[in-house]
Formats: structure tokens, C-alpha cells, sequence
């Protein structure tokens, strides 16, 4: 019987030892001690004729750029790669989005925000990866509790996406008291361009005449993030301290706590 071709000679999982087979080893000493690999080929199940799971593992995070690659590639890309096809790529893409999902509490969940730190843990580890610019608003209530976080648009971030119309529109039916703004800048540098400090102070002033306070900015980068407010941007002047005084007279809002940069 001849020999098979070299690159088709793979050691099965099962013919691992049993302490070195992922699964076992999840089991015995915890997801976090796993590699990138092995918890992929756990989602995976099976290889392909010539490759383990593990060596499939291997070969997709290669192809794809590691789990930041495969996170921001298509289910139809994924699928393409050899041994995949579209069942292991929905599988694959269910993982990642339920890991998406662990960044993002239910909003009955969330604790209280009382800085840029807090909204960064909400939103980081999800925007992170995004290959296009997302803008997002955090919708706060009157005790800085979150309600919800709302996509407004995806794409290059300039005054038609980042509408005021668009921006306010959901904080106004559900009638929030403030909110903080969110982008990415998938560069990975979450410095401010002088479109962002442009458009924010845009918003700013459209949310005082709406009554909704526009508490912050926050900028995505990879693992990294700038609060506008922490950098002086969102600085307001003595005229918006005036209208903003004035509205706080006529109706107070008890345990109001504005963030602190």
C-alpha cells in the first residue's frame, strides 16, 4: 500500500495522549490556560483528510491573521478555506459572536458609568476588531445607568453619518437624560482627528437644545481608547453653562452625577 503524501500525515486527537487532547485539557485546567488552537479545534470537532483539528486550527488562524483576523472576515470567506465549508464557518462565527456578546451586558445588567473608564469596558472589547468605522451612542438615564448602546452608522465619520437627526432620534423617543458618544478608528489609533472634535461639539450643542446631555467621546482603537472630555475637548463655555444652569433650575433632576475626567 503506498505511503500517503507527506503533507497528509497528521496525528488524529484521539491518537493524542489524553492529558494533551484540548478537550481533556479544558476540562482539567480551565479555557484560559488553552491555546488560540486548541479552543479553535473545539469548536471545530473534526479535521479534514490529512489534518486534525488542531492542525486545521493552526492552519485557519495562519490563514486569517489570529483571532482578530478571523473575527472581522465573512462566514463566506471563512468558509472558502480548505476543510472548513459553511457549517464549521457558521460554527466558528457563532463563537466569536458570542464572545462579542460577553463584552455587551444586557443593559439591566450594567453598572453604573462614572467615567471614560467604565464605557471603554463596556465597548472596547467589541469595537476593537471592526474594520470600518462604527458610531455608536451610549444611552444613559438620569442616574448615568445604561440603557442601551445604538449603532447610528458604519462608515467614514463625517457630518451625514454622525447626524443629529440620526443621533438623537432613539434618545428622544425613549426620552434619556444624557448619552456618550463612541467611534472606532479601525488604524488602531485612537488619537482625535479634527473631524471628531468638530463633530462632537456639533452634537454637543444639539443635544443642549434637545435637553440631552452629551457627556463624552469616546475613541476605539485597538485595545486602546481617548475621551475627548479627559482631553478638553467637551469643555463648554459660559454661554452653555448659562443654558444648562438654567434648565437644571427649572427641572431638577435628583442623583445627577455628571462624569468626572
Amino acid at each position: 500500500m503506498p505511503r500517503k503524501p507527506k503533507d497528509e500525515v497528521s496525528i488524529t486527537i484521539k491518537q493524542m495522549p489524553a492529558g494533551e487532547r484540548p478537550r481533556e485539557r479544558l476540562l482539567r485546567v480551565g479555557p484560559g490556560a488553552l491555546s488560540s488552537a486548541e479552543l479553535m479545534s473545539i469548536i471545530l470537532r473534526t479535521g479534514v483528510r490529512g489534518q486534525s483539528a488542531l492542525s486545521l486550527a493552526n492552519s485557519v488562524l495562519q490563514t486569517f491573521g489570529g483571532i482578530r483576523g478571523i473575527a472581522s472576515t465573512s462566514t463566506h470567506d471563512l468558509a472558502t478555506h480548505r476543510g472548513i465549508g459553511p457549517a464549521k464557518a457558521v460554527q466558528v462565527r457563532a463563537a466569536i459572536e458570542l464572545g462579542r456578546r460577553a463584552f455587551m451586558l444586557e443593559p439591566e445588567d450594567l453598572v453604573r458609568i462614572d467615567g471614560p473608564h467604565d464605557v471603554a469596558e463596556l465597548i472596547v472589547g467589541d469595537m476593537r476588531y471592526l474594520d470600518r468605522e462604527h458610531f455608536r451612542v451610549v444611552i444613559l438615564n438620569a442616574k448615568n445607568k445604561v440603557e442601551d448602546v445604538v449603532t447610528i452608522s458604519i462608515g467614514c465619520l463625517d457630518s451625514s453619518l454622525a447626524h443629529p437627526r440620526e443621533v438623537f432620534k432613539e434618545c428622544v423617543r425613549r426620552n434619556c437624560a444624557r448619552v456618550i458618544l463612541a467611534h472606532n478608528h479601525p488604524s488602531g489609533d485612537p488619537t482625535p482627528s479634527d473631524a471628531d472634535i468638530a463633530i462632537t461639539r456639533r452634537l454637543a450643542s444639539c443635544g443642549l437644545i434637545l435637553g440631552i446631555e452629551v457627556l463624552d467621546h469616546i475613541i476605539v482603537g485597538d485595545n486602546r481608547y481617548e475621551s475627548l472630555k479627559e482631553l478638553g475637548f467637551m469643555n463648554r463655555g459660559p454661554v452653555e453653562s448659562r443654558m444648562i444652569a438654567s434648565m437644571n433650575h427649572e427641572s431638577p433632576e435628583p442623583d445627577n452625577i455628571e462624569i468626572d475626567a
